[in-house]
């Protein structure tokens, strides 16, 4: 039996889940992005660009991605195999704010070095094996994945989250949303299978946050990785098999309805 209380909170988010998780969530959301492409490889790399820069106005973050995904010929996949040397001069000065060109060029390298030898993005997060059991887990493998190659800036790794520093890692966490999430209602993609939903985190922005701690679902202080966990956990009691579908619920309560 759950708590009058609690059960009313339940229904509240039941409700804003159906009313923000539809297709008219997708024009004004970096998700977006990936929503302009077909190929799995390319909702995977568009999709990530776009999570990693989905700080600031929205407005913002879509016009910048619309215009790294145009550097990239509209076919990221393609690009990051087959481009030349001299392609990655058009990139010299791209900006989003401390995000800048040394991160971007290191990142396409990346997924040069990745793309040449996986098929997708999930066994960056999933492991080869898919051996690794949590979040926590899969987020600082992909972390140190990602720098393992030796010209690694110093300066690109704090755009790439990890819990192993404490951080909510909210961008990373959205993206696996996007990847992982399965359900007929058309934003999220579904096209990783070896992530179980239920082990998501819920991306934590300023709205998530603010609306979480008013409806007692954050007791915590400060926004962490042991904070996304505690939300998280709550969102579990409502629903165990896909608790990050309350991430619309939340965000729509805070940025739409100033809840």
């Amino acid at each position: 039996m759950m708590h009058p209380e609690i059960s009313s909170v339940k229904a509240l988010l039941d409700d804003r889940v159906e009313k923000y998780n539809r297709p008219s969530f997708i024009p004004n959301d970096p998700v977006s992005i990936p929503h302009r492409f077909s190929r799995k490889q390319d909702i995977e790399i568009s999709g990530f660009f776009a999570a990693i820069l989905a700080w600031g106005q929205r407005k913002t973050i879509i016009n910048n991605c619309i215009r790294l995904m145009d550097l990239m010929d509209n076919a990221p996949h393609d690009f990051i195999l087959h481009h030349q040397e001299q392609d990655l001069q058009r990139f010299l000065g791209f900006k989003h704010r401390t995000f800048n060109d040394t991160d971007l060029l290191y990142l396409l390298h990346f997924f040069r070095w990745y793309y040449s030898r996986h098929e997708s993005l999930e066994s960056a997060f999933a492991g080869a094996q898919q051996e690794l059991q949590t979040q926590q887990e899969r987020l600082v493998y992909f972390h140190n994945l990602v720098f393992s190659l030796e010209d690694a800036p110093q300066r690109t790794r704090k755009h790439i989250a990890t819990p192993a520093r404490k951080s909510a890692c909210k961008r990373l966490n959205m993206y696996l949303r996007w990847m992982v999430r399965q359900d007929d209602r058309g934003v999220d993609f579904g096209i990783w299978q070896n992530i179980p939903m239920s082990d998501l985190i819920c991306p934590c922005d300023v709205h998530v946050e603010r609306v979480a701690r008013r409806l007692g679902l954050i007791t915590r202080k400060g926004m962490d990785w042991d904070t996304a966990e505690e939300l998280t956990a709550h969102l579990r009691a409502f629903d165990p098999a896909d608790p990050v579908k309350y991430d619309y619920a939340l965000f729509g309560l805070g940025i739409e309805e100033k809840f």
